[in-house]
């Protein structure tokens, strides 16, 4: 009798179906790498899921296109996950992961100029010393509001590519970028007489983070919950500074020696966990 009764239970267990022995992987859908802001998502994605005793897979079903597009195929139900640095816009359309996952360094500008230039900005250490030079921004980028909003002379281009040209040929005196882009930027034209400013530091709130769908609760949880595992054993931070783009930034930009002047950003949700201290990186340990 025992035997029969372990043939047919055995029986049981193989013609079920595979998701009533165990919980089938739940496929997490992203856009594909294709710069390293992606690659740098992508992988905090997956350290975060793979804390939790939960069984995840992943796939990259979507070339990375246009900002706009992307969130529109997160509201037609094409993606899963996403990473940008959020608004009050985004917050409301989809549901972030309020973990800033480059602990907010992308929050940090340095400046591109002109070479042989570096004496405009030497006596620069405040916002109003700094509104006396001007700055090439993109039209539409969200950076170009906060400056705009701190009163800062802002000039507005539409194409990304002539910023750099238009520094080149003196038609503003300086070029925000993020801590970590400058360097390569410059490398990729040598043709162009730009260098990066010694001394000053841009410093507003803005953090980038994943994005869900709208009613994807039990993603953003999990990830949230992943991420916070991540940051109280250690292996997130270790992420963060093993990042060549982050090491990159530690080797060459300085940060601890710069002047910083901060910037207020007007379009800062209402709920970005700037008492966290824990989230957000001192940038003099750097």
């Amino acid at each position: 009798m025992k035997k029969i009764g372990y043939q047919l239970l055995l029986g049981c267990l193989l013609a079920a179906p595979i998701g009533v022995m165990s919980a089938a992987a739940e496929t997490v859908r992203m856009v594909k790498i294709v710069n390293d802001n992606s690659r740098y998502a992508e992988g905090l994605v997956k350290l975060a899921l793979s804390k939790l005793d939960k069984s995840y897979s992943f796939s990259n079903p979507i070339d990375q296109t246009t900002t706009n597009r992307v969130i529109e195929m997160m509201d037609n139900d094409q993606l899963d996950v996403f990473w940008v640095a959020t608004s009050r816009e985004l917050e409301q359309r989809m549901r972030p992961v309020r973990i800033p996952l480059y602990r907010g360094l992308l929050g940090y500008r340095v400046f591109m100029i002109k070479q042989g230039t570096q004496n405009k900005f030497n006596g620069i250490s405040s916002l109003a010393d700094l509104s006396r030079v001007s700055l090439g921004q993109g039209r539409y980028w969200s950076d170009t509001e906060i400056m705009e909003a701190n009163g800062l002379n802002v000039v507005k281009v539409t194409q990304y590519h002539g910023l750099f040209f238009m520094l080149d040929g003196d038609r503003f005196d300086a070029f925000p970028r993020g801590v970590q882009e400058p360097w390569a930027e410059i490398q990729q034209r040598p043709d162009l007489a730009l260098s990066v400013e010694q001394n000053i530091l841009l410093s507003y709130t803005s953090p980038f983070y994943l994005f869900v769908q709208k009613d994807n609760a039990k993603l953003a949880r999990d990830l949230e919950e992943g991420l916070r595992i991540a940051i109280a054993d250690g292996s997130f931070d270790e992420y963060f500074r093993n990042d060549a783009m982050v090491k990159s930034v530690t080797e060459k930009a300085n940060l601890a020696q710069r002047r910083v002047i901060k910037l207020k950003n007007p379009k800062l949700p209402e709920n970005t966990p700037v008492d966290q201290p824990e989230l957000w990186v001192d940038i003099t340990t750097l």
